[in-house]
């Protein structure tokens, strides 16, 4: 079916366009959404297909049926969740653009759902998985500064990968981050990163391909180093040291709460991590409590009478 300006389908696209150029959300966040309503289109398609030409004649119940369709798919809460947001964003977007003249997807009730802690490294398991890279080798010195940085300073994924020589101010001790929206922060960096930060700077020519290459993480073949790439490297390391989760964001929820349980303030922590509001970081409080909880459990020799007279 061709796009014109009715369809759904460019509609769509408008919108993703939006996200991008306006709101400046991720890459991963218009991925998402893209997939999401790509999904929502399918159902339209075999459900009410003359609605991919005219979006007006959408009402709440066809929303409402194709939830409950994801409900009898078996998905979870979370990507009910998700996908929710999603079309309530999309139908906003054509609402304040005149495309349609109710909005069906603001009666849609979000799911509630279950907080969950992230997951995290102790103090003993941080500093063996920092440990466990051969820094004999170039890989193994590439790999070992990788681990510093995210667990120095909680950088994400995304922060770390866009990172370049011209970032990197080693006399000051800090780097320069583009987060989220792209928006650029300060980052602070202790001596042990800076330290593999510069070994990782002698070897980077030996990783070099004969074909000279901006980015600054390579692979052994010379190439930038990609996201999976990332994941690989770290999951490696991790699963030598903890049988939880195996992602480099763990580093960063491990860097927040670390910091917290040394006697870090939250707004402090709320900052260096790049977060907009308070209340993303204050789940980390909650982190440091259960880990004190679990901790005391394990230690007390009267914690489970207590526990249990409770």
């Amino acid at each position: 079916m061709a796009a014109t300006k009715a369809t759904v389908e460019y509609l769509i696209d408008d919108f993703l366009l939006h996200l991008a150029k306006d709101k400046r959300y991720s890459n991963n966040t218009i991925e998402s959404y893209r997939v999401d309503l790509k999904q929502f289109v399918e159902f339209l398609h075999e459900a009410l297909f003359e609605s991919l030409s005219d979006p007006a004649i959408i009402e709440t119940i066809d929303l409402r049926g194709f939830l409950a369709g994801l409900r009898r798919g078996g998905y979870s809460t979370r990507s009910i969740h998700r996908k929710i947001s999603a079309i309530r964003s999309f139908f906003k977007f054509m609402y304040s653009r005149g495309i349609v003249e109710s909005n069906p997807a603001k009666a849609l009730i979000l799911p509630r759902l279950e907080k969950k802690l992230p997951s995290f490294l102790d103090f003993a398991q941080a500093h063996e998985a920092l440990e466990l890279p051969d820094t004999s080798t170039p890989l193994g010195i590439r790999d070992h500064t990788i681990l510093e940085l995210l667990y120095d300073t909680g950088i994400r994924a995304s922060e770390l990968l866009g990172l370049s020589l011209d970032r990197i101010n080693a006399a000051e001790g800090e780097i320069r981050v583009h987060g989220k929206g792209n928006k650029e922060r300060i980052v602070l960096v202790g001596p042990p990163a800076i330290r593999a930060l510069e070994a990782y700077l002698k070897i980077r020519p030996d990783l070099l391909s004969k074909k000279e290459t901006p980015d600054f993480w390579l692979t052994k073949n010379g190439g930038a180093l990609s996201r999976s790439d990332l994941y690989d490297i770290v999951h490696k390391y991790l699963t030598q040291v903890t049988d939880g989760k195996a992602s480099p964001h763990v580093f960063r929820h491990t860097f927040a709460t670390h910091l917290l349980e040394r006697g870090a303030d939250l707004l402090t922590v709320k900052e260096l991590l790049g977060h907009e509001s308070l209340s993303t970081t204050q789940i980390y409080t909650h982190t440091s409590i259960e880990h004190l909880k679990e901790a005391y459990r394990k230690a007390h020799p009267k914690a489970k009478s207590r526990i249990k007279k409770v």
